[in-house]
């Protein structure tokens, strides 16, 4: 696992774990993080304040990392996240596209989500 899998990998983890120790050595001070549905947080004290919110009221449940793929100072990371919110279970398969600052901590987040269950409109079988 390189340095950058081994950072990712703990992030998501941490979520699972509410534990929020790692996020100052996780992110750069200035970092940008765009959620899959919309949210847009500006530097680590905002993405912070998210995480510690976001626990009052849900559990993630599973954080999956199927694939990594690495370009320069990006990384994508498809994945499968799981979660409880507000009493609501909820899971779907997405993609964060990660760029790293030259210090490997993320400068910049971006999450794109798939709805599951997936299907094939065209075949009935699938």
């Amino acid at each position: 696992m390189t340095e950058r899998e081994h950072l990712i990998h703990n992030y998501f983890q941490c979520w699972i774990s509410k534990n929020s120790s790692i996020l100052s050595t996780t992110f750069d001070p200035e970092a940008i993080y765009s959620e899959c549905y919309g949210p847009i947080y500006y530097g680590l004290a905002m993405i912070e304040t998210w995480f510690e919110d976001w626990q009052k009221r849900g559990s993630v449940l599973a954080w999956d990392i199927t694939q990594f793929i690495h370009q320069g100072n990006f990384t994508a990371v498809n994945w499968y996240f799981k979660c409880e919110y507000d009493g609501v279970t909820s899971e779907f398969d997405g993609v964060s596209i990660i760029e790293f600052n030259p210090n490997n901590r993320i400068i910049n987040l971006k999450e794109f989500q798939s709805k599951i269950p997936h299907y094939c409109p065209y075949d009935a079988t699938k």
